[in-house]
């Protein structure tokens, strides 16, 4: 099996960055920049779900599966070397990586935070300049599957079908999101729940990387049983965990609805 990483990150508002780019004073808080910013797309667009280019990652969880192995993990802290170890993981180990909803939002994000922050990620960007393969199999384009954007090839690459991740994974029997969501990151990050954050990062790739291999016995790739074989070992590897996270989770995903 070629190595699958699965990403998501969480994002907050580029508070340094609003201020430079509308002179806001110096006494003015990090939530009232916030808010300003919200207010003005409010008015333009009727959400105040900002462009890409404003969002600040504030935590990057992946899951890696390799050979015998499965791990979860979670990059924060520093912006500019959160985004720089997620491509070098794709420099090492050239994965599948696999969303959802990267091609909307994750990987617009890390294209344009990595290049504010002179990340380097040419195995990414390749596209058969340096290897012939990814002429025809790259992590740009949007048909290709070194990047496997779930939602959108299961909506058919049509937004109006597009299915939450949340509501689709419940429906297939695993857990979804526990007590948090998108919406909630930025109360959660000013009131220094970061841990937090990180927490829902990491199940939203395991709930991904679930629905992924229920995709891969949808489409043959996986017999019954060694679909039965990945859910267990991803089961067995949250369950030398005591977090609290990985305890809610394993007890929202009964063994019955492997």
């Amino acid at each position: 099996m070629n190595p699958t990483l699965i990403f998501d990150i969480e994002t907050i508002p580029d508070i340094a960055g609003l201020r430079s780019l509308y002179e806001v004073d110096a006494a003015v808080t990090d939530a009232e920049v916030a808010e300003m910013a919200f207010q003005m797309r409010r008015q333009k667009t009727g959400s105040d779900f900002l462009q890409h280019h404003l969002h600040k990652i504030a935590a990057l969880s992946c899951a890696l599966r390799e050979g015998d192995n499965f791990r979860v993990w979670t990059l924060s802290g520093d912006e500019g070397q959160i985004i720089q170890r997620f491509f070098d993981g794709i420099e090492k180990y050239t994965p599948q990586i696999v969303s959802w909803n990267g091609g909307g939002f994750d990987l617009p994000v890390l294209h344009y935070r990595g290049l504010i922050h002179g990340v380097q990620c040419p195995r990414y960007w390749d596209m058969g300049e340096d290897d012939r393969d990814f002429k025809w199999n790259n992590y740009i384009s949007r048909y290709h599957t070194r990047h496997l954007d779930l939602m959108d090839l299961l909506a058919l690459y049509t937004g109006r079908a597009n299915a939450p991740l949340d509501e689709l994974a419940k429906l297939i029997g695993f857990p979804g999101k526990l007590g948090m969501d998108g919406s909630k990151v930025w109360d959660a990050y000013q009131q220094g729940r970061l841990q937090e954050i990180c927490d829902y990062c990491e199940t939203d790739v395991v709930n991904t990387f679930l629905v992924f291999l229920r995709f891969q016995l949808m489409r043959g790739q996986l017999t019954r049983e060694q679909y039965r074989r990945e859910c267990e070992l991803v089961r067995a590897v949250l369950d030398k965990s005591d977090a609290k996270h990985w305890r809610e989770f394993l007890a929202a995903w009964p063994a019955a609805q492997t």
